[in-house]
């Protein structure tokens, strides 16, 4: 049949028949010889090419349906064919294609080089194609081409290639039976030498390691792991490759195991490796692909995980089939291996319990003879334990010196006693506590003898009985009923009684403590908190009197918890209770007299540290306890005069007494008084001075009545002084006055020398009139009481400070009411209350630095004439004190603390009002003035002497 160019044989010919039959017997005999499937193959393009005499003969694998893969080859570019891979959709094969597709033999002669490139690669005229068929599924295609002949290929040919392609797939079908059957061989025989091999395993490391290997070798693993579940975490036990020494790495592979574990529940499972650990940690180890199997013990508890890598290939249903078997083999052998390792490190943990145990233990059997020894007994000996195994109980005695007739000198009958015995031994003493146990492989008895050296703790008991009965505290332990156990003689002696025996018998809780209520809540304290620490109690001796204690005692409990005694020590302090009773009464004594005194009392360390104050200075100072405490002592003093506190600090030091030494002391709100101190040494009982005792008392006030009288004294003799001097100045005064106005009656007087004679005139009468002023202000006169004018009063008062003001810079502005009604009053009185308040603004404005300003105005407001004193000084510190007695805000020496409070009670006494405020809108302070305006009948009054109340 033909289909274009291509020619198609349904019916294979015969040419050269008895060639053509050696061939398939050929081919025959290699598949039945075993031949493998590569040198089938090769065989077969071999035997081929030479029997049609091609140029190449080349043998096509199916990989898939789209996709061939060039296996083998002979011939004409054979090397280049080797690996070559076709798609059948994008190929350029066409004839190929063909062949698969219909299941037949193909062949193509006269090729066209412009049609197929694959053709003018291998410079081929003409090509045939025969599938080889298996079971109905084609598994590859045989290729044959000519390079020099363009009409080579026949149907005769192509029923021989259809033959011969026919044997082939029935060889490589055997051939890969026989390996099948050869690969299931081998494997039976791998499982079972296996499973022989693991089943003599049984220690874990082991097991694990062999059993990875074997595994990873049956499945053609490259790298295989197995970890270990144990304590609900995964832990890599078994770590094929380079990276097994990694630590970080075995920790992150553990981590993505757990990871996966919860992600996958399959038995078995396979995926890329970076798919199922990451890609950080498959590339660490180096892992492409990687199948997974679970392994499970009996009680389907997970034991751990099987791990194989880098297969190159995919599971196969075989390769699953024996990973099965594999896996629930392993599990059991695992978890065996694991339940004897666990017994084995248990059997060596008890025996190196046995050894380390420090008393000496022997077992022998009912023949007395030495089963085993411990390393302690052993080496007491001197020989090794293995040594002692086999001798009689009455040999090993012999051998440690301590000879005895008995056959076992440990062992006592029923009628010797009990099982715990103490038995000297070379001068030591053993406790001996005897056990009888049935073997594990026979019924017989045998015995175990362990001897606790027991010499230093009777040595110890003997101590602490001698320590018990001699210790000068009382010692007792008492039953929770309320019964002593046991007592020393301190005690006895301490509660009074005859003898040791006769306080055993007293009944705590009514006989000891002063009720039974006081001894219950003793025991309930003790049962909440277990122990008690320097407890102070009250006790009854035998005579009834009383005894003061101080108890340390605590609870003593069984296994059980459950109360069985109290324990405890006693100390008699009665002696020391009264006496810290008496120093109680002479130390409230001393406090009481500290605190009441009016003195300020300080105790300062030599350091200068302040450790004691009197309740007086707390609250004289102002001082908190906290505040006061610690605090160095010159820091009380104001920073000027602290060199004089230090210098009678150094002097008390060195034992001397500082008397009447007037210093300022700081107040806690800063403010300062003036105390007269006295520093006294105290001397420790060496001689040595270890505190300083120091007494103030506070002469502020007397300092400061003092300071004002004597200023009001100077006042006086300056206002004497002003009064002479006065009189003194107006007699040449009225001389100038006098010559001056006859000077001006000359009428040859020139007008330039009139003119300067009326300058003297003016300033001559100024003069007077400051004169006159000054006169008046120091004459001492009674009380008058008329009607005045303010407005007049201010201007002469203006006067007697306006030279100051105007040399000073100091800004006056007057403002007076020109209908200011006239006020009853004393003229002299309400001209020192204004000069009062005008030298008060004065000093203020000149304390700013800045130009000053007084502002002094008058006005009538509700039946009061209102003078009123406003500056831009700095304003007024405390307002409402500001017209106490003796409160000034000035430095010592320049003011009283007098003028405004006389100025106060003037201003009272002429039924008005003074107060003061600072200013909202700006700096500086303002002086009020009110007083009653007169009526015309109390103006005829005043002026009659009369004055209304």
């Amino acid at each position: 049949m033909h289909a274009g160019n291509i020619t198609v044989v349904d019916d294979p010919g015969s040419r050269s028949g008895e060639s053509f039959q050696k061939l398939l017997l050929r081919l025959s005999a290699a598949a039945a010889q075993g031949y493998d499937t590569q040198s089938l193959v090769r065989l077969f393009c071999q035997t081929t090419r030479e029997f049609f005499q091609v140029s190449g003969s080349y043998f096509w694998e199916v990989v898939s349906p789209d996709e061939l893969v060039g296996t083998e080859a002979d011939g004409l570019m054979a090397e280049q064919f080797r690996g070559t891979r076709l798609n059948l959709k994008t190929g350029p094969s066409a004839v190929a294609l063909e062949s698969i597709r219909n299941r037949k033999t193909f062949y193509r002669n006269h090729l066209d080089a412009a049609t197929f490139p694959m053709a003018r690669e291998y410079h081929t005229r003409s090509i045939m194609v025969a599938p080889l068929i298996v079971s109905g599924e084609v598994i590859g295609a045989v290729v044959f081409l000519h390079d020099s002949d363009p009409a080579f290929f026949s149907d005769d040919l192509a029923a021989k290639a259809t033959i011969l392609a026919g044997q082939a797939a029935v060889a490589l079908e055997m051939t890969r039976n026989l390996h099948l059957s050869e690969q299931h061989r081998h494997r039976a025989e791998a499982l079972m030498s296996l499973a022989l091999e693991t089943g003599s395993l049984l220690r874990l490391p082991e097991f694990s390691k062999r059993f990875v290997s074997r595994v990873a070798g049956m499945l053609d693993a490259h790298a295989a792991a197995l970890a270990l579940h144990q304590d609900s975490k995964l832990e890599t036990a078994v770590l094929q490759g380079s990276a097994a020494s990694d630590f970080s790495l075995l920790r992150r592979l553990n981590a993505a195991l757990a990871e996966l574990l919860l992600q996958r529940q399959q038995p078995i499972f396979s995926a890329p490796a970076n798919e199922l650990l990451g890609a950080s940690v498959a590339s660490a180890l180096g892992w492409t692909d990687l199948t997974v199997a679970r392994l499970h013990g009996t009680d389907g508890e997970l034991v751990g995980l099987l791990c194989l890598a880098n297969r190159g290939r995919a599971m196969s249903q075989d390769d699953e089939q024996l990973l099965q078997a594999i896996v629930g083999h392993a599990s059991v052998a695992l978890e065996n291996a694991r339940l004897f390792t666990r017994m084995d490190q248990a059997n060596r943990h008890w025996l190196e319990i046995f050894d380390a145990i420090s008393d000496f233990i022997v077992v022998h059997d009912e023949h007395h003879k030495v089963l085993r020894v411990n390393r302690p007994l052993a080496e007491f000996i001197g020989v090794r334990p293995a040594e002692l195994i086999g001798i009689s109980m009455s040999a090993l005695m012999a051998m440690a010196a301590d000879v005895t007739p008995r056959a076992c000198p440990f062992c006592r009958s029923s009628v010797e006693g009990v099982d715990e015995f103490v038995q000297p031994v070379l001068e030591r003493t053993y406790l001996v506590s005897t056990s009888r146990i049935h073997a594990s492989e026979s019924e017989s008895l045998q015995t175990i003898h362990v001897l606790k050296d027991i010499t230093d703790r009777r040595e110890a008991e003997r101590r602490y009985r001698e320590l018990f009965d001699n210790i000068q505290e009382g010692l007792f332990f008492t039953s929770p009923e309320g019964r002593f156990i046991e007592v020393n003689d301190a005690l006895v002696r301490m509660l009074g009684y005859e003898s040791r025996e006769e306080l055993l018998q007293a009944e705590v809780p009514t006989q000891i403590y002063s009720s039974p209520e006081r001894r219950r809540e003793l025991t309930q304290l003790m049962e909440q908190r277990g122990v008690l620490r320097n407890y102070h109690e009250t006790l009854r001796r035998k005579d009834g009197s009383l005894i003061h204690v101080l108890m340390n005692a605590f609870a003593v409990r069984d296994g059980q918890g459950r109360l069985t005694q109290y324990r405890g020590l006693m100390l008699d302090i009665t002696d020391l209770k009264n006496f810290q009773s008496e120093l109680q009464r002479e130390r409230d004594f001393s406090s009481k007299i500290l605190n009441n005194t009016q003195s300020l009392i300080l105790v300062a360390d030599t350091a200068g540290l302040i450790s004691y104050g009197n309740r007086r200075w707390y609250e004289a100072g102002g001082y908190q306890q906290q505040q006061l405490l610690g605090k160095p002592l010159v820091e009380l003093i104001a920073p000027t005069r602290r060199s004089a506190m230090q210098n009678a600090l150094a002097a008390t030091l060195s034992g001397q007494q500082v008397d009447n030494l007037e210093l300022p002391v700081m107040r806690v709100d800063g403010r300062t008084g003036q105390f007269s101190v006295n520093l006294s040494p105290m001397r420790d009982d060496q001689g040595q001075v270890s505190s300083i005792i120091v007494m103030m008392t506070d002469i502020t006030d007397a300092a400061m009545l003092q300071a004002k009288l004597m200023h009001t004294e100077k006042m006086a003799a300056v206002g004497q002084l002003v009064s002479g001097v006065a009189h003194e100045v107006n007699n040449p005064l009225t001389a100038i006055l006098g010559f001056a106005d006859l000077l001006m009656e000359n009428p040859d007087l020139p007008d330039s020398a009139r003119k300067d004679l009326r300058v003297i005139l003016q300033e001559a009468q100024r003069t007077k009139q400051i004169v006159q002023n000054l006169l008046s202000f120091a004459r001492q006169m009674p009380p008058q009481r008329q009607p005045v004018q303010l407005n007049t009063i201010l201007s002469r008062t203006l006067k007697l400070r306006a030279y100051d003001f105007s040399s000073h810079g100091v800004e006056v502005v007057e403002n007076f009411h020109s209908g200011l009604p006239e006020v009853v009053g004393d003229s002299h009185q309400l001209q020192q209350v204004f000069l009062n308040i005008i030298n008060n603004a004065y000093d203020a404005v000149r304390e700013t630095g800045r130009p000053g300003r007084i502002e002094i105005g008058t006005s009538t407001v509700a039946g009061f004439a209102e003078v009123s004193f406003r500056d831009n000084g700095p304003g007024i510190a405390y307002p409402e004190r500001i017209f106490d007695p003796f409160f000034t805000t000035k430095e010592v020496g320049k003011g009283t603390g007098l003028g405004l409070s006389i100025c106060y009670g003037i201003v009272r006494e002429h039924g008005g009002e003074i107060f003061c405020h600072n200013h909202e809108d700006g700096p500086g302070a303002t002086f009020i003035v009110r007083l009653p305006v007169v009526s015309e009948a109390a103006s005829m009054s005043a002026s009659a002497g009369v004055v209304q109340r």
